[in-house]
């Protein structure tokens, strides 16, 4: 058997190589030459699994260790017979511990408490979930819209687009990239979507860039339609829009997903899915040597000081999207090398707060956000 794997898929060297030979290619070097004689393709979104690549090729079976699946074209791939998966989920809380650095950063540019303010959270899957609880464990009032969940599970939980269009103080995105039907999410934030905002919100894209209308976003800032906007995803990535980059608030090279828990998670999906589909035996296949940051504790002295304060502290000390947004604006041609050789960050799980006169019902927040905690 062979099995071709992107590069850049961590920890997933030594996995499969008693079962079959492995080939490790770039994702953009991995074209119908080379995937001819093969069996399995483990992949990211930079390659794309289509006829043009897959027609005549000897391939069973593609796994993809990202979220997002819109790089096969799953069409082709059932006419062909070809089985596929993704990792849904898998980076999740990563996108999550993003948006919390995020929200916190900005509201500190601004002087403005989270607590209180309104967020529209469009699309509640795996990602939109976990902000969603983030967000009313720091006090925020949550507004949720997912159409097909809605359809599902009935609207009591859901509201209408224009109920948040009118209410939302910020509006984050968690979709998937449709392009067409009644769920469509191409170009979802359009002129028309912008023009009937009603609060001036921060627009948060940390999904698909195709889901966000480039010129039309740049205009809304322009004309103050919107109060600003925080872009870790682009159209025409790596080719970003370096006007709409020097009017964001923050702009990053599509990371939020980048922790290496979230990688590690789709790279044991992704083995474990190939060893299902051939009965390799290793369907409980875990990860090894995922890196730790050099201080997994915080130190904390709550004295004289607000929670919120706490809070941000605790989570920027994890990660601060500030390092990110200045590498990114300092050297946008560098698009891809930032993501290929993005450092270590790990998630809240992997850091104690070692806390000192911090209240109860904070330590509770923290624990609730993920945090271990020490009392010293």
């Amino acid at each position: 058997m062979k099995i071709i794997i992107d590069d850049k898929i961590p920890y997933i060297k030594g996995a499969l190589e008693p079962f079959a030979e492995v080939v490790y290619l770039p994702g953009k070097a991995t074209n119908a030459e080379v995937v001819k004689d093969a069996d399995a393709l483990i992949t990211r979104t930079r390659t794309i699994c289509n006829k043009k690549l897959l027609e005549g090729s000897l391939v069973k079976f593609i796994a993809t260790a990202t979220i997002g699946y819109d790089h096969i074209d799953t069409n082709y791939c059932k006419s062909a017979g070809i089985h596929w998966t993704n990792a849904p989920g898998c980076n999740a809380e990563s996108v999550n511990q993003y948006i919390t650095s995020a929200l916190f950063s900005w509201s500190m540019r601004k002087r403005e408490d989270l607590a209180g303010k309104t967020i529209g959270i469009v699309g509640v899957g795996n990602v939109g979930t976990k902000v969603a609880r983030t967000c009313e464990i720091l006090g925020m009032k949550v507004l949720l819209n997912d159409p097909p969940r809605e359809r599902n599970e009935g609207s009591e939980k859901f509201v209408s687009i224009e109920t948040i269009q009118k209410e939302a103080d910020i509006i984050t995105f968690h979709v998937p990239l449709n392009l067409a039907g009644n769920d469509a999410t191409f170009h979802m934030a359009n002129e028309k979507f912008l023009q009937n905002l009603s609060k001036q919100p921060l627009l948060i894209n940390s999904c698909r860039g195709e889901v966000f209308e480039t010129e039309s976003v740049y205009n809304a800032l322009e004309a103050n339609d919107i109060s600003g906007v925080i872009l870790d995803c682009w159209e025409n990535e790596p080719e970003i829009d370096l006007e709409l980059l020097n009017l964001a608030d923050y702009g990053t090279p599509h990371i939020a997903g980048y922790s290496k828990d979230g990688k590690a998670n789709g790279t044991k999906m992704s083995v474990q899915a190939v060893s299902r589909y051939f009965n390799l035996g290793i369907d409980d296949w875990e990860p090894e040597g995922v890196e730790l940051p050099q201080n997994t504790f915080i130190e904390i002295d709550g004295n004289q000081r607000r929670e919120y304060s706490i809070l941000a502290e605790a989570v920027l000390s994890t990660y601060d999207i500030e390092n990110d947004d200045e590498s990114l604006r300092e050297t946008p041609h560098l698009f891809e090398k930032q993501r290929g050789d993005y450092p270590v960050r790990r998630e809240f799980d992997s850091f104690t707060v070692k806390a000192k006169n911090i209240k109860k019902d904070t330590l509770e927040k923290l624990k609730k956000l993920g945090f271990k905690i020490i009392e010293i």
